[in-house]
């Protein structure tokens, strides 16, 4: 069944393709909603509200410190003064105006046999290997899943927990992957810490985790999964996991436990469609994900509304001007965010009142 989505705004943001196709969005459990948009050899930091409300200019700028470097998953303080970098070599927070606040050192996630760094920082090996740092919601840790130094041409990835003052490590739980890259998702308890990590076509990864100040309690939910981690709802805290292909979307309670499903729909002609890997909480009781349509058809996406509890399948969502043509990105707050590439603006809707 259609359902009609209504357009609330409509503001120009070069670049803003990463905020619906990949990891530039960032929330919070405070209600805070950035877009993290690498322009160049700066990291410019818009707040979403701020954004629709009219105001065009970023709320923070911050330059790279390795502009040679464009892998990582990066992540900006809840105050906005400092972000932090997730780096080949290192992970560094860096304040407004440029200063290094302080860095940790890790191995290489770009190793060359018979190739020793020459010294120079801004050195970048071969590679696309990449790891990602997180900001605690409440400014006051930096999650970091990292590559540790070599022992006897041993490989180790682990996921490091950092105070966010100077960069000293807390605590640190060795991982058992061999990561193409990752991305992390604060819960809204803002205790709790998700990792998920690719592996290519070796699978997917997907870690909780928590400290309490003494203790790293971590727990992983790979015996039975192979799940991309999207999005945690502010108001239960179930989150939402997409099999690696495509094949089915599940809700999550924090422990893992499935507590509903929803293989991927079909297209017109009765043909299975696979689940793109975006989907998300529109609000409470509603979900919006995507499938692709098949090739012949230039695999444009459309989008589907889901019961947020049962993840039933109430339609597919009807744009004004036909298909949105980019993955949607929901906000939490009843809208979702779609893009316009060609004429480099950013949507945001909602569903039609009744």
């Amino acid at each position: 069944m259609p359902i009609t989505a209504q357009l609330r705004d409509s503001v120009r943001l070069p670049g803003g393709h990463a905020l619906v196709d990949g990891f530039a969005f960032e929330s919070r459990g405070t209600g805070s909603r950035r877009a993290l948009l690498q322009n160049g050899h700066e990291l410019e930091v818009y707040d979403l509200d701020e954004v629709f409300a009219g105001e065009r200019a970023p709320s923070a700028v911050f330059p790279l410190p390795w502009p040679g470097w464009d892998g990582g998953v990066h992540s900006v303080g809840p105050d906005g003064t400092f972000a932090v970098f997730s780096g080949q070599r290192a992970v560094r927070a860096v304040g407004t105006g440029g200063e290094t606040l302080w860095e940790y050192r890790h191995g290489c996630w770009g190793p060359e046999v018979g190739h020793p760094h020459t010294g120079d920082e801004q050195e970048v090996c071969r590679g696309l290997e990449h790891g990602s740092c997180r900001v605690s919601d409440d400014g006051g840790l930096v999650w970091a899943h990292i590559v540790a130094e070599p022992e006897e041409g041993e490989w180790e990835e682990r996921w490091v927990v950092l105070d966010a003052r100077d960069g000293r490590e807390l605590a640190a739980t060795p991982l058992e992957s061999a990561a193409a890259g990752s991305h992390q998702l604060s819960h809204p308890d803002g205790v709790h810490m998700g990792l998920c990590i690719g592996m290519g076509q070796d699978g997917i990864l997907l870690h909780w985790a928590r400290w309490d100040g003494k203790e790293l309690t971590g727990w992983d939910l790979n015996g039975t999964m192979d799940r991309i981690l999207m999005d945690v709802h502010t108001a239960h805290g179930g989150f939402l996991t997409v099999e690696h292909y495509g094949t089915d979307i599940r809700l999550h309670a924090l422990d893992g436990t499935v507590l509903a499903e929803r293989p991927a729909a079909t297209d017109d002609d009765g043909d299975p469609l696979h689940w793109d890997y975006t989907c998300g909480f529109v609000d409470a009781g509603t979900v919006i994900a995507s499938t692709l349509d098949s090739p012949e058809d230039g695999k444009r996406p459309r989008h589907w509304i889901l019961d947020a509890h049962t993840l039933e399948i109430r339609g597919t969502v009807a744009y004004p001007e036909g298909p949105a043509g980019t993955c949607a990105r929901p906000l939490g707050d009843g809208t979702w965010l779609t893009y316009d590439a060609g004429g480099g603006t950013l949507n945001r809707w909602a569903l039609q009142a009744l």
